[in-house]
């Protein structure tokens, strides 16, 4: 009678894990939307995503999904524990997630999946509450890459090296090994799978190399000849960095061997051509990797009843703007692509508009699984919007984003925040470090962008007295996000900025 009792528990609980889909979580690093061709960009037609593109075409596409902080460590921490930066209080590349934040593999393996975390992490602290690991230790190198992994010695000391592999094919191979080999099969499976490419400095596997050699890559329309923004002139002081000798801070050129006695425009475009084919040539790399995994699944048996989403850590800029790297809330940097394949519930080739930010993504993986959202949450599953159903009448109608690392680096970028709404967005630059500092603060200003009429982002609204009542309604709609986020910046310094400058 035991034995039977104890054959019937395990009959069950095996129906019961085969209810549930295995969720396959794969992103990218600064993937950004421009280098895909299902997201239709001028770089579309070079085909470097027929894979992700094909996996789009059989499920769905969202168009308006946006990180809170364009930058990885913070994103990557709103996407494990559903909360903004200022509440999980990873607000910069230098902190780290406590391992009791760890609240999307916490929460997954208390609803019987099994958990893997594979690739890059960057969050510092061990991935304890994986039921695997085995992760790149910070940024981790393209070639030959060590990973970490549970042992017998402690973290971070169990090291494993992959001797002559490109990190994009050995993340994919310790992520198949797992799933063929290593995984309990009684269990559906949540696995993130998490690429390092394509990460500036970009370095291809050598069987890319030639890839795109021949093909003068589009350039953006805003790339040369920028309108001043509303902090100032990049002539008057150079902001950000970028691609041609306008913005010289991270010194993209003498990077990439660029002739530096050539004056523009060649040099932006030699810069630009050289930069770009690195990318997608790990973009491409990306790609295909992808197919091994859905090969995979597909071969296994188990595609059909496996939700599969790819997105990146943020977006990134691909010289628009004469930018490169991202941290702007300017679109491109803001944006991040979203592809989810599950044909169980998802109708063939929809594509989706709703405001969509990445404390989402935590929540909607856990309805997926058949999970509430937990209380501590801040986002919001979307799993109506996957599920092709109407849109809640109280959706977000706008999203916020701030940006804190001030200057940082010799990317140079201002302190700013912001919402972005269904069709306008608007920015505030306060442009001082997270402690009110006075040193190396930059001017505050203000801009306003039409993104129906003007996507590329050229043309400053903020002065326009045509749009003061808009200005007025959005400054409401970012003070009253501020307020929900408890993010009321409590140092002096910065409440001046903010007090002195809400107006003008």
């Amino acid at each position: 009678m035991k034995y039977c009792f104890l054959f019937f528990c395990f009959t069950v609980f095996s129906i019961h894990a085969a209810d549930k889909p295995n969720i396959l979580f794969i992103m990218s690093d600064d993937h950004t939307t421009q280098a895909f061709g299902i997201y239709g960009s001028r770089l579309a037609a070079l085909n470097m995503t027929p894979n992700l593109d094909l996996l789009a075409n059989q499920g769905i596409r969202f168009d308006r999904v946006y990180c809170n902080n364009a930058i990885c460590t913070p994103s990557r921490a709103s996407i494990i524990t559903g909360q903004y930066s200022q509440t999980n209080g990873i607000l910069d590349l230098r902190a780290s997630l406590p391992t009791d934040k760890q609240y999307l593999p916490i929460e997954m393996k208390r609803a019987g999946y099994e958990t893997a975390m594979i690739g890059k992490w960057h969050l510092k602290n061990e991935p304890q509450n994986f039921d695997y690991y085995c992760v790149l230790p910070g940024q981790g190198k393209y070639f030959n890459p060590e990973f970490r992994l549970r042992g017998e010695r402690p973290w971070p000391e169990n090291t494993m090296l992959m001797t002559g592999t490109h990190s994009s094919d050995a993340i994919t191979d310790i992520s198949l090994e797992w799933l063929r080999e290593k995984r309990d099969t009684s269990k559906a499976f949540f696995m993130m799978h998490h690429f390092k490419a394509p990460h500036d400095m970009f370095e291809n596997a050598p069987r890319y190399d030639s890839y795109l050699e021949d093909v003068i890559i589009p350039e953006p329309v805003n790339l040369h000849n920028q309108p001043a923004k509303g902090f100032g002139s990049a002539a008057s002081r150079p902001y950000g960095a970028g691609v041609t000798k306008a913005h010289p801070s991270w010194g993209l050129g003498k990077k990439l061997g660029i002739d530096q006695s050539l004056s523009e425009p060649a040099y932006g475009k030699a810069v630009y051509q050289k930069y770009l084919k690195r990318y997608l040539r790990c973009v491409k790399g990306v790609d295909d990797n992808v197919k091994r995994l859905i090969d995979f699944l597909k071969e296994s048996g188990v595609y059909e009843n496996t939700v599969v989403i790819y997105t990146g850590d943020q977006g990134f800029l691909l010289g628009e703007h004469d930018f490169m790297d991202k941290r702007w809330m300017y679109e491109e940097s803001m944006r991040m692509p979203l592809i989810i394949h599950y044909p169980k519930i998802i109708k063939r080739g929809s594509v989706n508009n709703w405001l969509i930010n990445n404390t989402d993504f935590a929540p909607t993986i856990l309805a997926l699984a058949g999970i509430q959202t937990p209380g501590y949450m801040q986002g919001i599953s979307f799993l109506d919007a996957i599920e092709g159903n109407d849109r809640p009448a109280n959706w977000r109608k706008v999203t916020y984003y701030r940006y804190w690392m001030h200057m940082a680096h010799k990317l140079r970028v201002p302190a700013h925040f912001g919402i972005r709404g269904e069709r306008y967005k608007l920015i505030f630059f306060y442009g001082t470090d997270k402690d009110g500092s006075s040193e190396n603060s930059t001017p505050a200003a203000w801009e306003l962008y039409d993104m129906s009429t003007d996507p590329h982002e050229m043309n400053n609204l903020y002065d326009k007295p045509a749009y003061a009542s808009l200005i007025g309604k959005m400054k409401q709609e970012l003070k009253d996000a501020r307020l929900e986020l408890g993010e009321q910046d409590m140092n002096e310094h910065i409440l001046a900025i903010i007090d002195k400058n809400w107006d003008k």
